[in-house]
């Protein structure tokens, strides 16, 4: 990492490091209304975890109390011992109880736009009680049963939504896979979670196209004999290949359709009873190696956490806000902070099913103008892309809904972050840059928006119950502005309880290499990051992304930045490579803006700028242009491709996380002149 000398010079001469303090109009209504009192409860909930965890599990309903808020000796954690509880009841049936059936819960809008407008639905509680109800004897006819493990492959639709919380009624364990995957990937995830059932679509609709879900599932199924059921929503109206499968017990069939199903199924079917530590869902995340991991969430501490930083850090009120994450809910984004962090504190929920730039590239904008959102949450590389799109977009619609804006999936640059403040926040919306993992559950290090005073490129302060440190090898804490391993140091509700049938990959993976001086593990998140003057964390990317040129250690994101803000550039992606002097060479992957040319003159001048905003050290020894980068179906660029392109290595492992196979050709045939 790098030293305190070499980090205060990156801090200062990178990029002017502006406050953004809340507007006082906003901060006065907010859930945290200054800095002190942010301050004042962090202290509270570090000092007193379970008195502080205890009070907040008091805003959800519960079946039987816990005997015991925390039993803890690492890497094991059980929150709320002994109690019982059920996520659908806190999502759904709870708000029917208390008389808000007819609110909208879920929104949803299609991706395929008629001459009338979209597709859309408002979906009340009472429908998704009924729904949920029916579908959860669905899958009990089909012989599911608590702790069974039901994989669910779609579109976002809303019968997606039916299906998870149709699962935690019940007490089946989902495994969502996202519907851009392939059949290999569907294969190997079925295998690993030894699931029976699969749901899924005839198909989806993305960018006009039909992406078709039931023949992935159908040559999934040809890899694995594991598969008794396919429940098929009919979306698109594809012709769909019906399948057998002799020794079912429902006349032959493998497959079968949604609707005939929920026809037939009765309305009755009330909450399972769910221990706390009760898994609630695997959701699989692959590593730069090896098959993907099965991270398990279970059901109290998940349901804790998820509901209280939703409140928290969107700011959620019942009754004036609508609220849109972008995210698909294949990833815990989605699970999290579309399902169920959002849905217990009774504020509707947007889905949408398509791309963002389909018909027009204005369209998430139209979403939100149409829906009047007022709570919006994206990934930094989207953010990117609506820059690259043009201001004219946005311009186009009635954003004045808009009241917080978040960012999740990766750091993001300044540039991007003002930017987003300026066109899409209209200079007036706190920005939540949210720092988190799938293994996490929910947030870690984030803004306040009514209390924290920000700094684009930083997510600022630990929530509440988080004993987030910047640390070495051997635990000890790091001094204020140098470089060091970001570590989790206690527990926290939300925290995975493991890798599905892998417990030596669970300890090796996040408790293996860092313990303080009584031995003890600390997690550790993976990422390099470091503390400011303030406090604030900034995030420098991976630990294997901290590029060690001649003894100096610079973090990718900070190149990527200093290439950003050039004028020229709309998106960077910066990776270690061989050299044979340095050790470790910078090689840059750069996507030009519009009006701006490939050449030598400007790669010079973007070398050139490397240096005079962070220091000569970090000037890139190849920059390659490239239309696109490599990245992962959640928006994350896929780094350890560009390094092996970088490195001339033929094979890159796995890529069936890769979005678009043809940004890989594309760049493996670009040369650097």
């Amino acid at each position: 990492m790098p030293d305190r000398a070499e980090s205060s010079a990156i801090e200062s001469g990178l990029h002017e490091r502006r406050l953004f303090s809340p507007a006082p109009e906003f901060a006065e209504r907010a859930h945290v209304r200054t800095l002190d009192e942010y301050r004042a409860l962090h202290k509270r909930s570090i000092e007193d975890p379970e008195g502080f965890w205890a009070e907040a599990a008091g805003h959800l309903e519960w079946f039987s109390p816990w005997k015991k808020v925390l039993e803890w000796k690492a890497p094991d954690a059980k929150w709320f011992v002994g109690a019982t509880t059920n996520l659908c009841h806190n999502c759904v049936d709870r708000h029917v109880k208390d008389g808000h059936g007819d609110e909208t819960a879920v929104i949803w809008e299609g991706e395929p736009m008629q001459p009338a407008g979209p597709e859309t639905a408002h979906i009340t509680y009472a429908d998704l009680q009924r729904e949920t109800a029916k579908f959860g004897n669905v899958l009990k006819s089909l012989g599911v049963r608590k702790g069974d493990v039901v994989t669910i492959y779609m579109p976002m639709i809303p019968e997606l939504a039916v299906a998870v919380l149709a699962c935690a009624r019940i007490g089946a364990v989902h495994s969502v896979i996202f519907g851009g995957f392939s059949a290999s990937a569907i294969a190997d995830r079925v295998h690993d979670a030894k699931s029976r059932v699969i749901v899924t679509a005839d198909g989806g609709w993305r960018r006009g196209k039909i992406v078709p879900l039931k023949d992935n599932v159908d040559a999934a199924c040809t890899q694995i004999d594991t598969i008794d059921h396919v429940v098929v929503v009919q979306r698109t109206g594809e012709q769909t290949v019906w399948h057998a499968k002799p020794s079912d017990s429902h006349g032959g069939k493998r497959d079968h359709w949604w609707h005939d199903l929920m026809a037939a199924a009765d309305e009755n079917c009330p909450c399972e009873h769910m221990d706390s530590e009760d898994p609630l869902f695997v959701l699989y995340t692959s590593g730069t190696t090896g098959k993907p991991k099965g991270i398990l969430h279970t059901t109290g501490g998940y349901m804790v956490q998820t509901a209280l930083t939703a409140k928290v850090v969107f700011d959620l009120k019942p009754g004036e806000d609508v609220y849109w994450c972008t995210a698909d809910l294949g990833w815990v984004t989605g699970h999290s902070y579309i399902v169920y962090g959002v849905m217990p504190n009774r504020v509707p929920t947007l889905m949408y099913e398509g791309a963002p730039d389909y018909p027009d590239k204005d369209r998430f904008w139209s979403i939100v103008a149409r829906h009047k959102v007022s709570k919006f949450y994206t990934a930094p590389t989207a953010i990117r892309a609506f820059m690259k799109w043009g201001e004219e977009h946005p311009k186009k619609h009635d954003l004045s809904s808009l009241r917080v804006l978040g960012t999740v999936g990766e750091p993001i640059n300044p540039e991007a972050w003002m930017w987003y403040h300026r066109v899409i926040g209209a200079e007036r919306c706190p920005i939540v840059d949210t720092w988190w993992q799938t293994e996490t559950g929910g947030h870690m290090i984030t803004p306040l928006p009514g209390a924290t005073p920000t700094k684009p490129g930083s997510c600022t302060l630990p929530f509440f119950g988080v004993d987030a440190a910047i640390v070495n090898d051997q635990g000890e804490e790091q001094p204020l502005n140098s470089g060091g391993l970001l570590a989790i140091r206690r527990p926290w509700p939300s925290m995975l309880r493991g890798i599905l049938g892998d417990r030596q990959r669970f300890i090796d993976t996040y408790w293996s290499r860092i313990r303080n001086d009584k031995g003890e593990p600390y997690y550790f998140a993976g990422d390099g990051a470091r503390r400011d003057e303030d406090g604030y964390f900034w995030i420098m990317g991976r630990v294997d992304d901290v590029i060690n040129v001649s003894g100096h250690r610079l973090g990718t994101m900070e190149v990527e930045s200093a290439l950003v803000s050039h004028e020229a550039v709309v998106e960077a992606a910066v990776v270690g490579m061989p050299h044979e002097i340095k050790g470790t060479g910078i090689a840059a992957f750069v996507t030009l803006a519009p009006g701006f040319e490939a050449s030598e003159a400007l790669r010079t001048a973007l070398r050139a700028h490397v240096g005079e905003e962070i220091g000569a050290i970090a000037k890139p020894d190849q920059i390659r242009f490239a239309e696109a980068v490599p990245k992962t179906r959640s928006g994350k660029i896929m780094r350890r491709l560009l390094r092996d392109i970088a490195a001339g290595r033929a094979d890159t492992g796995d890529t069936t996380t890769l979005e678009d196979f043809s940004v890989l050709a594309k760049l493996r045939e670009s040369e650097e002149s």
